[in-house]
């Protein structure tokens, strides 16, 4: 019998151990130069965004991006326009965690973020999971979607 017990003591004691080594243990992430860039882009972006930059942000979006909003789904002009007037006014965005793909030209970023925003004169904070795509035209990095997913703050992405 006391064989048995620590027998189950020392299994249990084997995957608790592990459980808190995969729990505790964050290995640095090492990205490509090209990943740098769109992760960095990113976060320019959205500073230009809490700015109201418009000037830099049309640069940066592609003439027939969309944008996925919590009330609506948008195009380039409507969602310049939006920032320029105040509509929305993402007045800063805390990056969690960001992860990325790259597949060819083609960018995927996710970012899971609290954003602090002025929404149509209220102020709200609200979690996101922003899914950003980009692609490589020529020696610039476009952005052709944005699309806001709410999550619960303890949501996690993948990577």
């Amino acid at each position: 019998m006391k064989t048995l017990i620590m027998s189950l003591i020392a299994v249990a004691s084997f995957q608790y151990s592990f459980a808190q080594e995969n729990k505790t243990t964050t290995a640095a992430t090492s990205y490509t130069a090209a990943e740098q860039e769109v992760i960095q882009l990113s976060k320019d972006k959205w500073q230009w965004m809490a700015d109201k930059n418009v000037d830099k942000l049309k640069l940066l979006f592609d003439n027939k991006s969309k944008f996925v909003h919590m009330s609506g789904t948008w195009k380039k002009d409507e969602e310049l326009d939006i920032i320029k007037t105040g509509r929305i006014w993402y007045k800063n965005a805390k990056v969690h965690d960001v992860a990325i793909e790259l597949f060819g030209k083609t960018a995927i970023l996710w970012n899971r973020i609290t954003l602090e925003a002025i929404v149509r004169g209220s102020e709200v904070v609200t979690e996101f999971t922003v899914t950003e795509t980009y692609q490589k035209q020529g020696k610039e990095w476009k952005l052709l979607a944005l699309t806001f997913s709410s999550v619960r703050d303890t949501h996690q992405i993948q990577k």
